[in-house]
């Protein structure tokens, strides 16, 4: 098998590189102390649809820093409890259409499709940070307080959700997961870490880990070419080269996964450049909870055929 990583022995207890800062629990969990105090508002507002069999609904909330934030959320008419999925798209997209929320309500599971702030979908960004906005939510706000990162909010934004859709009418909330592909793998681990009472998490091909082994791929492009833009015009001579992957520590998903309690699935393709197998891997091999991966050694950031299904199936098994 061709490699562009490390191979796969090597994967299997590979550890990570990006620093964690020294703070990093105390940092999250006064993340998740602005979360109690923001009062999140739900609003429900029915969405047009002809399924006979759903009910959907354009779901707002206000997350940290008073955005509000958007959601698709699909419920089964069919009698409740139901249990939900969380649903988290890939980098700078949105929720998707409509249609991808119905099989979950055809199954009797009710399914939140978040659009992430800032990005493709109708959430807002409120801003306030220092610095470029130029290019990349990674390094939004990577020059000033590390609270005020933009990866920061949106990691939030995913727990808010989660704590929403648990007191929504009609869904047990001790059957709820979550799931999405690369930045939404990402987000789903986060989410995991954060919001406990996640009972199975289906990450894709996890974005938002180990940012200085991409860097030390050579691998800063694509989704992770903003770290090349922000030692071009921040740091050109890396003289504070170890004080920015440190920051970066802070919303780097691989120090998040040892707080994850729900049962994972994650599905990783070892031909990937873009979220290169060693960044996925060091996240992975963190997590203490049951845990299983599905490879898939000749695909890259890919349709990887077969994988919904599987994860259909993981998750309906609440």
């Amino acid at each position: 098998m061709p490699l562009i990583d490390m191979p796969l022995e090597q994967l299997r207890v590979y550890s990570g590189r990006n620093p964690r800062p020294t703070d990093f629990d105390a940092y999250w969990d006064r993340g998740l102390a602005e979360v109690d105090a923001t009062d999140p508002q739900p609003e429900l507002i029915p969405h047009p649809n002809p399924a006979r069999f759903a009910e959907c609904f354009d779901l707002w909330f206000t997350g940290v820093g008073q955005a509000r934030i958007h959601a698709q959320y699909v419920r089964p008419r069919s009698a409740a409890p139901h249990p939900a999925v969380l649903k988290f798209h890939g980098y700078s997209g949105n929720a998707g259409d409509w249609l991808r929320q119905l099989p979950w309500a055809a199954q009797g599971v009710a399914s939140a499709a978040l659009d992430v702030r800032g990005q493709g979908g109708l959430s807002q960004d409120v801003g306030g940070v220092e610095g470029s906005t130029l290019r990349g939510h990674i390094i939004r706000g990577l020059g000033g307080d590390p609270d005020k990162l933009l990866f920061r909010q949106i990691f939030l934004d995913t727990v808010q959700l989660a704590r929403v859709v648990m007191t929504l009418p009609g869904i047990d909330s001790h059957r709820v997961a979550a799931t999405g592909a690369s930045q939404g793998g990402g987000l789903t681990l986060a989410c995991a870490a954060l919001e406990p009472r996640i009972v199975r998490a289906a990450p894709v091909y996890p974005f938002l880990c180990d940012y200085q082994r991409v860097w030390e791929m050579d691998l800063a492009v694509d989704a992770y070419e903003e770290l090349t833009y922000y030692f071009k015009r921040f740091d050109p001579t890396h003289t504070k080269e170890e004080e920015t992957f440190t920051r970066l520590g802070y919303i780097d998903v691989q120090h998040l996964a040892p707080r994850i309690t729900a049962n994972v699935l994650m599905t990783t393709a070892l031909m990937d450049t873009v979220c290169p197998p060693s960044t996925q891997f060091a996240a992975y091999n963190k997590i203490q909870s049951p845990k299983d991966m599905v490879l898939y050694p000749d695909f890259g950031h890919d349709e990887l055929p077969g994988n919904d299904d599987r994860i259909f199936e993981f998750l309906c098994e609440l």
